[in-house]
């Protein structure tokens, strides 16, 4: 693989970049227990995107792995997933945005930084705004699903230097939150950089 990006993304930023058809992206947790909240669009025709559901449905299975495909809105092979050292990714938490901190921890929390803020400054340069943030893939993060239904957000299944590398099957605008949450353990309770490499 040749590398023709590698940048460390600080705690709590945003993140944005067209992957062209077969580059890769390989996303590195330098610390341990950062969650990675992304989205994906085809480049060109953002309309068309990543789908929680067409996901889900096509591997009928709710984590992603090694092997699996994000798939879009239309039921195309979108990224695959070529590797991962951490064993399971989630595809259902979703993003916390300031309504969702206030709802979940208080009033106090309103005004904390959130993924959606992140996706928002992320997207603006691609001329999206919130109407194109959809369901999001959540790298890194566990949410387990029990027996009658629930989740939870709970201890991440991370550990420092572990990847998830993806390949785009198409020309793929990807989007990336690296998550700012301080309320619950989905990244230890102290937000940490990862790693970016974009590779062909």
């Amino acid at each position: 693989m040749t590398a023709l990006l590698d940048e460390v993304l600080a705690p709590r930023s945003p993140w944005s970049h067209v992957l062209g058809a077969g580059q890769t992206l390989r996303i590195i947790d330098l610390a341990g227990n950062q969650a990675v909240d992304f989205l994906a669009y085809v480049a060109g025709d953002p309309q068309e995107r990543y789908d929680a559901q067409a996901t889900v449905a096509a591997q009928r299975a709710l984590f992603l792995r090694t092997g699996s495909v994000l798939r879009t809105n239309e039921g195309r092979p979108l990224l695959s997933v070529v590797a991962s050292t951490c064993e399971y990714h989630d595809t259902i938490g979703g993003a916390c945005s300031p309504e969702s901190n206030t709802l979940r921890y208080g009033h106090h929390t309103s005004q904390q930084h959130a993924c959606v803020d992140n996706f928002l400054a992320a997207l603006a340069p691609w001329g999206l705004g919130k109407r194109d943030i959809v369901s999001n893939v959540n790298w890194f993060m566990n949410v387990p699903v029990e027996p009658d239904g629930t989740l939870g957000i709970v201890d991440g299944i991370s550990a420092p230097g572990l990847f998830v590398e993806l390949r785009a099957e198409v020309d793929t605008l990807v989007a990336i939150s690296n998550c700012p949450q301080v309320n619950n353990p989905c990244n230890g309770f102290d937000p940490t950089p990862v790693r970016l490499v974009v590779g062909s």
